[in-house]
């Protein structure tokens, strides 16, 4: 029989104290130090590094581990990619939400271009919560239009699938993109493009459950969110 590891082996806090610095730091405008500060008020002496290395660690943890338990989206997508600044440089955020701004997937990218719209059409179409869509709607990017037809010719796309360029249908899209923004500037962009795919993870995580996207879990439901991210690890509330 396979044993199960323990993902907090070798920790020297307790495993809720850990996912509460990193749900916190994910799901507010908190810097490291910020919470470095509050866990100090509390009791614990926690460094901010040490709060960046459970960022790292259990943020992609918890987004993968958040997918089964997600809504199925809508069918009709609103993609759109946005600025994160990584180091001195900008890279881009690709992102697909569905009409009613239920994230279906997102992808870090450091170039703009078709290649990267095809490798993220097929990353959207691998989202175990994802419907097959009848429309994508984008933004005027001159990647999209070649990206979809070599996406359809290699089937990772329906054939029936339509392509729009709609301004107005994007706005859902483009609100979303600012819970995302705000929470990065509070970071003060990233150091390398590693670190920031791996907050970004934890971060969109968290956008999930609060826009109610878990199954049974609304999102103005804080103690219920503290207790569904517990439950992923296995942990009693």
């Amino acid at each position: 029989m396979k044993r199960i590891q323990n993902p907090f082996k070798w920790r020297h806090h307790e495993p809720e104290i850990i996912l509460l610095c990193v749900r916190w730091y994910c799901r507010f405008q908190l810097s490291y130090r910020d919470l470095e500060e509050m866990m100090r008020e509390r009791g614990l002496t926690v460094d901010h590094t040490t709060v960046w290395r459970w960022v790292q660690a259990y943020a992609p943890e918890i987004n993968k581990r958040l997918r089964p338990h997600l809504k199925m989206s809508g069918t009709s997508y609103r993609i759109d990619e946005t600025y994160i600044k990584v180091g001195k440089e900008y890279k881009y955020l690709y992102r697909a939400v569905d009409k009613d701004g239920q994230t279906i997937e997102f992808m870090l990218s450091a170039k703009r271009d078709v290649s990267s719209a095809k490798r993220f059409f097929k990353k959207v179409l691998r989202a175990d919560h994802r419907r097959l869509p009848f429309s994508i709607n984008v933004d005027k990017n001159a990647a999209y239009p070649d990206a979809f037809s070599a996406s359809q010719e290699e089937k990772v796309l329906p054939m029936d699938c339509q392509l729009r360029c709609v301004k107005y249908l994007n706005n859902v899209i483009e609100q979303d993109h600012r819970f995302i923004k705000k929470k990065v500037r509070a970071s003060q962009s990233f150091r390398s493009f590693h670190t920031a795919e791996r907050t970004l993870e934890g971060i969109e995580a968290m956008n999930m459950i609060r826009k109610s996207q878990v199954k049974r879990l609304s999102g103005s439901d804080a103690w219920g969110q503290a207790k569904f991210v517990l439950s992923l690890f296995q942990l009693a509330a």
